[in-house]
């Protein structure tokens, strides 16, 4: 393994809740929860499972207070929900002991952030304090995300300091900031500069977080270069579901699968079964009844004992 990288990632899967929502056909509570359950089984420990958001606005998420309380998971698995607002806390706060963390979402950008969530961003930063406030009264980790922190689809370019002096969670010195982006214009770069900036800034006791999508396939090689950076927590989607439904031309997340066979390819530990992770791929594959984009769901892992496949 090169100097520098970390020995060991940490992987939130948000397929549950990132990749479900943009589903045109709705996905039924009893295949959520089967394949919530079969993921808490890959070694994963930190799943962001769904969103407590009004169903007229993403009726995929309708079910969440059921999904919340059948599933079934072992006590070592950290389950997240995210918060678009007030009354989304009060809703997930009925069920406060069926999870441990919140997120809180907001966009660098005003124009993605009216374009996503038809708010401008200091109406959202404000509310994002609140519930973040309360969040921590009631013990919870909690995060704040940062979409197009890498760049914008509808203003181009992002300066470091929009995204730094954004975060509410961050800016306090709370135990986790997620920087998430929602679209494929960061390259390798940016995102290396970006991420020791970020650290720079924000210290070691707020944990950086990169989501990158994977729109012009730069996904894991942005992953690569936030590693460099000291970057050692990532979020992902199994299958490759997922990503901004908002900006033309977007695509998925980057798959899970591909994220840890590349990991566990660079000799780093992930915890994650690439086995039992590749099946949940192939089970939310059939529930979908299409076929993902996920990489090593197609190729298969490398197998370095077969036959020409051994190095010199």
């Amino acid at each position: 393994m090169a100097d520098g990288l970390p020995t060991s990632v940490a992987i939130r899967e948000v397929g549950p809740r990132d990749g479900f929502q943009n589903e045109p056909e709705t996905i039924a509570a009893d295949d959520k929860v089967r394949l919530i359950e079969e993921l808490a089984r890959t070694g994963l420990r930190r799943l962001e499972v769904t969103s407590f958001v009004r169903a007229d606005v993403i009726p995929q998420l309708a079910d969440a207070e059921e999904v919340l309380t059948r599933i079934d998971l072992p006590e070592e698995v950290s389950l997240c929900v995210l918060i678009p607002n007030e009354r989304g806390l009060e809703r997930a706060l009925a069920l406060r002991e069926r999870f441990n963390e919140v997120s809180v979402f907001l966009s660098a950008t005003e124009t993605h952030n009216l374009e996503n969530v038809n708010r401008p961003v200091q109406e959202s930063l404000s509310g994002a304090e609140r519930v973040l406030g309360r969040a921590r009264d009631e013990g919870l980790r909690c995060e704040a995300v940062i979409a197009v922190s890498f760049g914008c689809p509808y203003e181009g370019a992002v300066r470091p300091d929009r995204v730094l002096h954004r975060p509410p969670a961050a800016r306090r010195g709370r135990p986790g900031a997620g920087l998430r982006r929602h679209h494929g214009d960061g390259q390798s770069a940016q995102v290396r500069s970006f991420f020791a900036l970020a650290r720079e800034h924000l210290g070691d006791d707020v944990q950086l977080t990169a989501h990158f999508h994977n729109t012009r396939g730069q996904g894991l090689a942005n992953v690569l270069a936030a590693l460099e950076a000291g970057c050692a927590s990532f979020e992902s989607s199994f299958g490759e579901l997922g990503g901004c439904p908002v900006p033309p031309g977007a695509t998925g997340n980057i798959a899970t699968e591909d994220l840890v066979s590349m990991l566990h390819e660079m000799g780093m530990d992930t915890g994650i079964d690439l086995a039992a992770m590749l099946a949940c791929a192939r089970d939310v594959q059939e529930v979908l009844g299409r076929t993902l984009g996920s990489h090593t769901l197609v190729a298969g892992p490398v197998d370095w004992t077969g036959p020409g496949r051994r190095l010199a």
